[in-house]
């Protein structure tokens, strides 16, 4: 049985591995990392309240650009600060009680300021998205405790192949609007690219699943107790990406009203 396995790429093949020399005397266990994942979701919700308010304290309801600039630093640096918090945690596993607060925080200033350009576009899309955000993470769980949708080798290896695929679609989409080409699926109204949104956010959901198994695999193997703070981390990576893609689609189907 591999341990470490997981679709999710912050919690790799070698995570474990990483800090298995650490602490004996304390073990990983479930409950240990859904607290340590609900006080991250408290710290990223503190550190994104901060943008949205400064976002709204200059808006103008005529120009949600201007507002945005007012926060554009706090959302960049966030956003690039969060990257690279994040890497620093992949490799370094041991320290994650210390770079997971850190990254709750650089993620919430990021998403405060990006919803709040959202909301200031279309009101209550926020308040959905979040919600569903929520609603699809107790449903993937449920699914995973009641043992609807098991983490096997296949369902592994499809779903990495699934986020793997998105993920270049991404990079080449980045890479190719460095050159002023645009790719309509992404970013348009269309169906065709609302489809995809759905796809998008159906394989961020699976994620979810495998995340979960890891925690579960964790505990099981009694695993160090820092662990704890790494599968929260790894499960908040994947929060993040879904929420943005659940708030990517809901702006795309309000834009066609």
């Amino acid at each position: 049985m591999n341990l470490t396995k997981s679709s999710n790429p912050v919690l790799g093949q070698s995570a474990f591995s990483k800090v298995q020399a650490g602490t004996q005397a304390d073990v990983m266990t479930v409950e240990g990392a859904v607290n340590k994942t609900g006080l991250m979701f408290l710290i990223l919700a503190f550190a994104a309240a901060f943008t949205w308010r400064k976002f709204f304290g200059v808006f103008d309801y005529g120009s949600p650009e201007g507002a945005f600039s007012s926060v554009a630093p706090w959302v960049i640096g966030g956003g690039i600060g969060g990257f690279i918090v994040a890497m620093v945690t992949v490799f370094s596993p041991r320290y994650s009680n210390i770079t997971a607060p850190i990254y709750a925080v650089l993620e919430g200033l990021f998403l405060g300021g990006i919803s709040a350009f959202f909301e200031a576009q279309y009101p209550g899309l926020v308040m959905r998205a979040v919600a569903l955000t929520f609603g699809v993470f107790f449903i993937m769980l449920f699914m995973f405790r009641s043992g609807k949708i098991r983490a096997t080798g296949k369902f592994r290896m499809a779903v990495l192949a699934a986020t793997g695929g998105i993920a270049l679609v991404y990079f080449i989409s980045f890479i190719a609007g460095l050159f002023g080409a645009s790719f309509g699926f992404l970013h348009g109204n269309s169906l065709i690219s609302i489809g995809f949104s759905l796809v998008v956010v159906g394989i961020a959901a699976l994620n979810l699943i495998l995340d979960f198994d890891f925690i579960q695999r964790g505990a099981d193997s009694r695993a160090p107790k820092i662990m704890e703070w790494y599968g929260a981390f790894g499960l908040m990576v994947t929060l993040v990406w879904l929420y943005i893609e659940i708030l990517r689609l809901l702006s795309k189907v309000a834009s066609r009203d």
